[in-house]
């Protein structure tokens, strides 16, 4: 199924059901008197969180959505049934905007989420409703209001813990295949990856969570140029980011012109994307020798004078993969949302058995070249 994070559909609620103008015909009660019953609400539409979703691919054919009409009113004082509310299965991270107001009407981000996003009309009034002292044969009913129509315009922005970003073959695709179940499409060759591709990574057990790879960004990419600036919104739910570089690039200088260029793009497209904690994760590793990597990545760190946390690893292979999930799952449960009762609690550091300074071999960085 082609991924489609952008569509635009119509929503028509039902209308309301008419009021119903009758009067009580029965033997030996001449003056019956109105029995006009009033008719039914129209049904709304909502959109609903799915988590089998994770395309709007849906949308692209079926575009209009239509909830029941309420039913008229009848006789006897029967009031008509209600026309039943129609839910729009949607995927997680879908948010709603109406497009003749640009307003934002509202965000699917956990599995349940209900949005109603047209209101069903109004149901109408039989003529029972009018009877008074001075009108006892009242023969006034009232239509039911018209539901609700909105064009609205979907967008989705895929839900992940983290987000790897970089240039084109850096690696990002063949990380996701080797932490979690993704078959993302890997070749020697600049954009393979043309649309967001997430991942869930199992960390032991019951420790898991979710990696999203983007197209990879170019310099200019804010601007529109390449294929990533379209899908640089998956990002912005992300809470860590794994900035992925080459240390083989045809030039050892771009590793860190690089690093500036695809930093100078977050800002351009959203400061506070920018500002999201990032770790440098060096791919490829196993192409070099250990010394002469330890002393490359050396002189990247000084030319960037990064003062964050970094990795070196090696996606083919593995190296240091292990230790760089076990790190990003401490990271990501720390970040969590904690009750009442979880904060009374003291903390259990769980990473003086995970930490990768404790293993030279593991293609972490060591306590005098890393800043936590």
């Amino acid at each position: 199924m082609k991924f489609v994070d952008e569509s635009q559909i119509e929503v028509i609620a039902g209308d309301g059901g008419g009021g119903c103008v009758s009067f009580r015909r029965e033997r030996a009660i001449p003056f019956g008197g109105p029995d006009g019953g009033d008719g039914g609400d129209g049904g709304s539409v909502f959109a609903v969180a799915d988590a089998n979703l994770n395309s709007l691919a849906d949308f692209r054919f079926n575009r209009v959505f239509r909830a029941q009409r309420g039913e008229n009113g009848q006789t006897s004082e029967m009031t008509g049934h209600g026309g039943d509310d129609l839910e729009i299965p949607m995927p997680l991270g879908t948010l709603v905007y109406d497009i003749e107001t640009e307003e934002l009407i509202g965000e699917l981000t956990h599995v349940g989420s209900r949005i109603k996003i047209a209101q069903g009309g109004f149901h109408g009034l039989g003529n029972r409703r009018f009877k008074s002292s001075t009108n006892r044969a009242p023969r006034r009913s009232t239509p039911g209001s018209p539901g609700e129509r909105r064009d609205l315009r979907l967008e989705l922005s895929l839900m992940a813990d983290v987000g790897l970003l970089g240039m084109p073959n850096a690696g990002k695709s063949t990380l996701l295949s080797s932490v979690s179940a993704a078959r993302p499409k890997i070749a020697d060759y600049p954009f393979t990856t043309l649309y967001p591709q997430p991942g869930v990574v199992s960390v032991g057990q019951s420790k898991s969570f979710v990696m999203v790879d983007v197209p990879g960004l170019i310099e200019g990419a804010a601007d529109g140029a390449g294929l990533g600036i379209r899908f640089l919104k998956h990002l912005q739910r992300t809470r860590l980011l794994l900035h992925m570089v080459d240390v083989l690039p045809p030039d050892e200088s771009d590793i860190a012109e690089n690093v500036r260029v695809i930093s100078g793009e977050l800002i351009a497209f959203s400061e506070q994307l920018a500002n999201r904690e990032q770790w440098l994760v060096f791919n490829k590793i196993d192409l070099l020798p250990e010394e002469e990597r330890q002393a490359l990545i050396e002189r990247t760190l000084a030319s960037l004078n990064w003062a964050g946390r970094w990795f070196a690893i090696s996606a083919v292979t593995r190296q240091g993969c292990d230790v760089l999930c076990r790190e990003a799952m401490i990271w990501v449960d720390a970040q969590a949302p904690r009750s009442e009762d979880q904060l009374d609690k003291p903390e259990v550091d769980e990473s003086a058995d995970a930490d990768p300074r404790s293993n030279p071999d593991s293609g972490a960085s060591t306590e005098d070249d890393q800043q936590s």
